[in-house]
């Protein structure tokens, strides 16, 4: 069985073909600029690189193009179309209505349309995607794989916000949690790595990007998380500035007499590592100014390893215990600086790094001593795996 999945943004598209039998990777590319003047298709076979540039001024066409890479008599990996079993489409929010992954009809349509209200940048274009492949597939299954799911087990208590309660009937005003698709995939992980049932683990995943969130997993479940209502919640990031007093918003609207979508702006895309360091969202450029005595650059790097170490600490509390802690996302599996420092408030907890593992870079490895209580992996996501997985269960 061959597993189509898709992920789509509002002017990008990234996409896996992969074969089941043994989950290899048969293709893989991104489409950039959809809409927008220089698009470009990049698709990858075996380490090798095939570029098409030209016009594409929606979605279908995008898709339409990645087809027939996939089919190219030169650099395709298969024969005709009849060889992709099934589409996994990567969708944001899935809201209350869904817990699981599912097969897209009417209803999911419906469904997904109206979370756009809580994803209004991310669902619209996960819509047009599955769109454009049920235009060209038409008789091909399509799955839905929602990144709000894995969240779906997060008690009541934890995920209800103390305001009046009306706002949550009314409006759905609630955590909802994010990127749990990796949290879920890098959990399994860990409890492979380990030996055990993941039904017998504590685990705390910390996904560790330009966003990012920490997860709180009791048997497989997800019983907290740190993103909330929306991604901006939780953690400081690259351009966002996470938990903050929410009084700050009306006090810049009537203080600095900046309206709401200013505010709205500056929190998401002008604040976080970025904002304090007044360098980059890039961890890279901040840790070479930090290294080069730039004050703001490190105050940036420790902000945010603070508000990790922290949430890792309250996790445990939510656990009462954890038997291992897993990094992963593009920082978390390639910086063992910014590891060493999130760990380093946390030996009393039981958890010590091993100086020499903690080096290890994008490579699925135990970084803890040898004494450490609390296990601690770096992983590598793969989202794209854990959406082909779902969605060949769901076909299968």
């Amino acid at each position: 069985m061959k597993i189509l999945v898709i992920n789509c943004g509002s002017s990008s598209l990234k996409y896996q073909l992969i074969d089941m039998k043994d989950e290899k990777v048969l293709a893989k590319g991104l489409v950039e600029r959809i809409g927008i003047e220089g698009s470009i298709l990049t698709h990858k076979v075996n380490g090798e690189k095939y570029i098409t540039k030209q016009p594409m001024e929606d979605h279908r066409v995008a898709i339409k193009l990645v087809l027939n890479a996939l089919v190219d008599k030169d650099y395709g990996v298969i024969k005709d179309m009849s060889e992709i079993s099934a589409v996994g489409h990567r969708v944001v929010h899935g809201g209350e209505k869904y817990g699981n992954s599912v097969l897209i009809d009417g209803n999911v349509m419906k469904a997904i349309e109206d979370c756009a209200k809580l994803a209004p940048l991310h669902n619209p274009p996960n819509l047009i995607g599955i769109n454009a492949c049920k235009a060209l597939m038409k008789d091909t299954p399509m799955v839905a794989v929602f990144d709000t799911a894995f969240h779906q087990t997060i008690p009541d208590y934890a995920y209800t916000y103390a305001v009046p309660y009306e706002l949550y009937e009314k409006y759905g005003v609630r955590k909802y949690g994010f990127h749990g698709t990796s949290h879920r995939f890098v959990s399994i992980e860990a409890a492979k790595m380990m030996g055990k049932d993941i039904k017998d683990l504590k685990i705390i995943t910390c996904h560790l990007g330009n966003g990012a969130s920490v997860c709180a997993i009791d048997g497989g479940k997800s019983v907290d998380t740190s993103m909330g209502f929306t991604p901006l919640a939780g953690l400081c990031m690259g351009t966002r500035c996470g938990d903050i007093d929410p009084a700050v918003v009306p006090f810049l609207v009537k203080t600095a007499g900046m309206s709401i979508d200013e505010v709205d702006t500056m929190m998401n895309k002008k604040s976080g590592v970025f904002g304090v360091s007044g360098v980059s969202s890039d961890f890279r450029d901040v840790e070479a100014e930090a290294a080069k005595g730039n004050k703001r650059a490190r105050l940036a790097l420790d902000l945010y390893a603070y508000k990790v170490r922290t949430v890792i600490g309250s996790y445990i509390a939510a656990l009462n215990g954890a038997d291992c802690i897993v990094f992963t996302a593009g920082l978390g599996e390639n910086s063992g600086s910014s590891r060493k420092e999130i760990c380093s408030g946390l030996s009393n907890l039981g958890i010590v790094l091993d100086e020499e593992r903690n080096k290890a870079a994008g490579v699925a490895t135990e970084i803890s001593s040898d004494n450490s209580k609390v296990k601690v992996f770096v992983i590598p996501t793969n989202e794209e795996l854990m959406i082909a997985r779902d969605t060949k269960e769901i076909v299968g």
